[in-house]
């Protein structure tokens, strides 16, 4: 695998001593500590995410009820969304670490899928899990191949300058002598900095992909809700995926926005990500407030025997 190098030169780009892995590694310009916290919350949450899988394969091996205490619709839910962030790396030629770390994600809920239909089929054969069981496979080849077919040409990263955490801006074109007896007014505005072509693919896949995780809530929200019991669903599985969600908003807004960008317009660059994070932050509550309410629950039917002495 070919690691995209942004070079020293391209460094000089990043004043005030940023951390240079940090520039080579994720193409951030982290020009004060609020960057250097964004990246590092940022790198937390990967490391949630990635680890938040684990208990339920954990759980299912040890219920064997994963067919019925997930429901179908979240895992494909979940899946989309993860497939989307994969497409969307592909697409705007993202860092490899943005990549690989998308390509985990989608190859883990393929397991999590894998693991469904096996418990499933396990109980109540069907003809179909043969052909399932082979999209899946594909599928999961498929994701693995995209890194080796991406791009590996270098990153340009353009960072002129640094700009600091404010609301306001002078207008672009001042030449700082505004105000004095020769020259025009100050004008103080709010810029709106144009959406690139690269961001623009981003923001559609994003928003995509925010719908599908919010969206993939509903279903397992309702199972819970009719089965009253959680019994067989990992706690740890949402309690990570809460935890990566709130350190990834917090990146997000401790980031510095880009040279002669205003924090408004900053934020509406990365609304799909906040809203998703947040709103399936709020649903993921919901979800911990029924383990609360069905803890004590009667095992559930798929837990009784088929045959009683």
């Amino acid at each position: 695998m070919v690691w995209k190098k942004l070079g020293a030169g391209n460094f000089s780009r990043c004043p005030n001593g940023s951390s240079l892995w940090i520039w080579d590694v994720f193409g951030e310009c982290a020009q004060d500590g609020w960057d250097q916290a964004s990246v590092f919350l940022g790198l937390v949450s990967i490391l949630c995410f990635a680890a938040s899988t684990f208990p339920q394969y954990i759980k299912a091996c040890r219920t064997g009820n994963m067919d019925q205490a997930l429901s179908l619709w979240f895992l494909l839910g979940w899946i989309g969304g993860d497939s989307c962030n994969l497409i969307g790396s592909f697409l705007a030629n993202q860092l490899p670490l943005q990549t690989y770390t998308a390509v985990y994600y989608v190859l883990a809920d393929v397991v999590m899928l894998a693991l469904y239909f096996h418990y499933k089929f396990k109980k109540r054969p069907s003809l179909l899990s043969a052909p399932i069981n082979s999209v899946l496979l594909f599928f999961a080849g498929t994701v693995c191949l995209v890194p080796l077919v991406s791009n590996t040409g270098p990153v340009a990263v353009s960072r002129e300058g640094f700009r600091g955490r404010t609301l306001l801006s002078v207008e672009p074109g001042s030449s700082g002598q505004c105000g004095s007896p020769h020259s025009p007014p100050c004008t103080v505005t709010f810029p709106l900095v144009p959406f690139t072509k690269q961001e623009i693919i981003g923001f559609v896949i994003g928003s995509i992909s925010s719908v599908l995780y919010l969206l993939s809530r509903l279903p397992q929200i309702r199972t819970n809700f009719i089965r009253k019991s959680t019994q067989g669903i990992s706690y740890l599985l949402f309690a990570l995926v809460m935890l990566g969600n709130t350190l990834y908003g917090l990146s997000v807004l401790l980031k510095n926005p880009e040279d002669g960008e205003s924090e408004g317009s900053y934020l509406l660059h990365h609304l799909p990500w906040l809203v998703g994070s947040l709103g399936v932050l709020l649903l993921d509550t919901i979800i911990s407030i029924q383990f609360l309410l069905y803890r004590n629950s009667p095992a559930s039917p798929e837990h009784e025997p088929l045959l009683h002495s």
